[in-house]
């Protein structure tokens, strides 16, 4: 039997995915609301570096929380929208 190792998915061009709407969220409150994380990890996140100036970026769990809360953000804005 062969012990097959998987190597975990790094997502490190998020900055890349998130242009259209880069300047016109608040990353640092958008990381404090929804990851509980300082704005320097998040932005060495969204940069595909770690906090020591290596490869980083996001786990494919960080990944999936990013997309939930931009879609939660998403969900927000629309609510607020129609209420006008």
């Amino acid at each position: 039997m062969e012990a097959v190792m998987e190597c975990p998915v790094i997502v490190t061009d998020m900055k890349r995915r998130v242009k259209d709407i880069q300047m016109a969220i608040s990353w640092r409150d958008f990381s404090n609301t929804y990851f509980q994380r300082s704005s320097s990890w998040f932005y060495h996140k969204m940069d595909g570096i770690d906090g020591n100036g290596g490869l980083g970026g996001f786990s494919e769990e960080e990944a999936e929380q990013m997309r939930g809360a931009l879609i939660d953000l998403s969900n927000r804005i629309r609510r607020v929208a129609e209420n006008i």
